[in-house]
């Protein structure tokens, strides 16, 4: 999968801030998602060594969302973890992983916030820019903005708002578990994805894209012919 160089990762906390602020306003919000064929999810993990990490991105097809492809690479963080600039820390191997990929998907779903972010640049969008790709936010909690409680039902979803402006929305994806949020990445509209998110949802908290990069990330996904499983032993109970 081809990656643009956008700018060096190795800067300042300064230029970071500077960047973010530039390339916020080259996220596109205009949804060029029609039926992808190909979806990816991307995620990192952090390892035991000191600074270690790995990244990993699984290509499911759709509308099976069976497992065609899953890379991972594995190196040091050399950005240091400042909140708000997490994208800095992390795009690095997560950019690695994409770069390894023969499948090229059409849509990509990130466990990180899109444009719900101080300066709307979160990982998702930053991912998007880089991978000139659709990417869509997915992320475990809230960074900035608030939103009421959304109903019980999966699919039930309010808008998270911050200084007035609707930068996501908090989705229940499942019966009596906490919702995720949801936000645009690049080149999608927030219905688009939260329309998309909700399709590769399997029963779980997390769509399967993410669910299966976060496992593939941790090194807890075993693979048998085409069709990647969890580990023995491993509790997915973690995953909500």
């Amino acid at each position: 999968m081809k990656v643009e160089r956008l700018h060096s990762w190795r800067v300042s906390t300064v230029q970071a801030l500077e960047i973010q602020q530039k390339l916020a306003s080259q996220v596109s919000k205009r949804s060029e998602v029609t039926t992808p064929h190909f979806i990816a999810g991307v995620d990192i993990s952090a390892g035991k060594g000191e600074g270690m990490a790995t990244g990993a991105v699984v290509v499911l097809q759709y509308p099976e969302l069976r497992v065609v492809e899953t890379k991972v690479a594995r190196g040091k963080l050399d950005f240091p973890y400042i909140p708000g600039l997490l994208s800095f820390r992390e795009s690095p191997l997560t950019l690695a992983a994409c770069q390894k990929l023969t499948t090229t998907p059409d849509l990509i779903l990130v466990d990180g916030q899109g444009i719900a972010h101080p300066r709307r640049l979160g990982l998702a969008s930053h991912l998007g820019l880089f991978l000139n790709t659709p990417a869509v936010g997915c992320a475990k909690s809230l960074l900035c903005g608030s939103h009421e409680a959304p109903g019980a039902e999966p699919g039930s979803y309010t808008e998270v708002v911050d200084r007035s402006e609707i930068i996501g929305a908090a989705l229940r994806t499942k019966l009596r578990v906490k919702p995720i949020y949801v936000s645009i990445g690049h080149k999608v509209d927030l219905q688009t994805a939260i329309y998309w998110v909700m399709k590769c949802c399997r029963g779980y908290r997390l769509p399967e894209p993410t669910r299966l990069a976060h496992l593939a990330a941790g090194g807890n996904l075993g693979q048998e012919g085409d069709t990647m499983l969890p580990k023995a032993g491993y509790q997915e109970r973690l995953l909500g």
